[in-house]
């Protein structure tokens, strides 16, 4: 049989299920006559099902600013800055944080043994328990903030769809393709949370005009922004059964998991990647309770309240800046991109805290949209990072036992992807660390100045980091030679 013979024999489906026993994406022949086609379509499916997933797991930043005002006292007098209720707000948008983090290790986990195909079906049918459970209870003005915390924490399945579905894409691209669709699956999912913050409001602000501007009113403006997920759910869904597919060779490596978690560049980067993914997801989480909070009386402005204070704009320069991350750090090194960073954290923070020192908006908005642009940027520089550290770590290893290189470098590609998965949850648990810091300090000090310090010195700390592990000279010269020539 020849390869074009076989590449279409791929596509037969031999199991029940759309599960494809043959695939071999890093066969020209084979990649040419379906390959190619196949996986396009898969990763389309993927990006739109896990874009939903950022969408719910982030709804609550969006839905809390506006539970107050719903008739629920424990957010009472959010707008204007009441400290219980801006503790409670960064509660209930922290715990969906936390959730999304743990899950996505095991997320990871289960494209292997349920196939891509089931565990899309399965993770996106998990979004209608949070959305139509706030749909309900948000129509039961008694109702006590643990149920909502338990929905918020329902809402955290979102978060681990980042893990399966990068995972899944992963088995069907090619090493040389993998990096683009990786990146437009992940910038994909990102968008998700610019996309909630924007849509949002904005439906919650008509139903307040359809009905009345009441407590009754925004019942029913919250339930009509959470029920407008349903019927994209469903199409995620149907798609994801009957279009996507299931490859029989993704296998798990155990020993690669093992591999990565005893090797301590993967803890160094899950540190670095608190500071740049943990700033998005966690700000992005927190920034329309910050803005609602520190300057209440623009919602005195129509179209800036309609806009839902324009949070959205953090998390849409965030996701957009992701991909510019990566693309300079492989002319710069990803490592010297990532110290540039951190510095220019550090620097937005301050800025951050003199704009609320002037409660002056201009510059808090510039200030933190540049500290979103630059947590963007982040993101993509450290995972850029990765996959160098480990080859750099193999070729090491090689020329000192006589390992093959090429056996070396197989090897580091597989730890390089183990790693990821624990990396970003370990950045996706930075992001709840961070609201809870927000939380504490309001609750203990009434500002968030000392949180904002704390960011602003961790920011320096990682800066440090970065040039300590790699960019030293003493380090590549003394410790991980071949890091010097690999472009960290």
């Amino acid at each position: 049989m020849t390869t074009a013979e076989e590449a279409k024999s791929a596509f037969t489906f031999q199991k029940r299920g759309r599960w494809i026993d043959h695939w071999e994406p890093d066969n020209g022949e084979f990649w040419e006559n379906g390959g190619k086609q196949t996986a396009r379509k898969n990763l389309i499916l993927s990006v739109f099902a896990e874009n939903l997933g950022f969408s719910i797991w982030v709804i609550w930043g969006s839905v809390v600013t506006a539970m107050g005002a719903a008739g629920f006292d424990f957010l009472a007098g959010l707008g204007k800055g009441n400290p219980t209720a801006v503790s409670n707000a960064l509660l209930l948008t922290s715990t969906p944080t936390l959730v999304g983090a743990a899950l996505r290790i095991p997320y990871t986990f289960a494209i292997p043994r349920f196939g891509g195909r089931n565990f899309t079906i399965f993770s996106a049918g998990m979004l209608l328990l949070p959305t139509l459970g706030l749909a309900w209870f948000i129509n039961q003005p008694g109702t006590h903030m643990w149920v909502f915390m338990l929905l918020a924490a329902l809402a955290g399945v979102g978060g681990g769809n980042f893990s399966s579905s990068m995972a899944n894409i992963n088995f069907f691209y090619p090493e040389g393709k993998k990096g683009a669709a990786l990146g437009i699956n992940a910038a994909g999912g990102n968008l998700g949370v610019a996309q909630t913050q924007l849509f949002v409001p904005l439906i919650i602000t008509l139903g307040t005009h359809l009905m009345a501007k009441d407590a009754g009113g925004y019942r029913f403006g919250i339930t009509l922004a959470v029920l407008v997920w349903i019927p994209f759910i469903i199409i995620a869904m149907f798609g994801a059964l009957r279009y996507m597919d299931s490859l029989s060779g993704a296998k798990s490596d155990g020993a690669s998991y093992k591999l990565a978690l005893t090797n301590r560049h993967t803890w160094v980067m899950a540190i670095l990647y608190v500071g740049t993914f943990g700033s998005f997801i966690g700000f992005s989480f927190a920034f329309p309770t910050l803005l609602k909070a520190n300057f209440p009386e623009l919602a005195k402005i129509g179209w800036m309240g309609t806009l839902g204070n324009l949070a959205f704009l953090g998390a849409l320069v965030g996701s957009m800046s992701r991909p510019f991350g990566g693309w300079i750090s492989d002319k710069v090194g990803g490592a010297k991109m990532t110290l540039y960073v951190f510095g220019g954290m550090a620097v937005a923070t301050l800025l951050i805290m003199a704009s609320l020192s002037a409660k002056n908006f201009p510059l808090y908005l510039i200030s933190f949209l540049l500290l979103f642009v630059l947590a963007g940027i982040g993101n993509g520089s450290t995972y850029r990072m990765i996959p160098s550290i480990f080859g750099a770590e193999s070729r090491r290893r090689a020329s000192e036992t006589g390992q093959d290189i090429s056996a070396a470098l197989i090897s580091a590609k597989r730890q390089a992807g183990a790693a990821i998965g624990v990396i970003g949850a370990v950045g996706a648990a930075g992001g709840w660390v961070l609201q809870q810091a927000l939380r504490l300090s309001n609750t203990h000090y009434g500002t968030m100045t000392p949180a904002f310090w704390g960011y602003a010195i961790a920011y320096l700390a990682m800066a440090g980091i970065t040039w300590w592990f790699y960019l030293r000279s003493s380090f590549a010269t003394g410790r991980t030679p071949s890091l010097a020539h690999a472009n960290v």
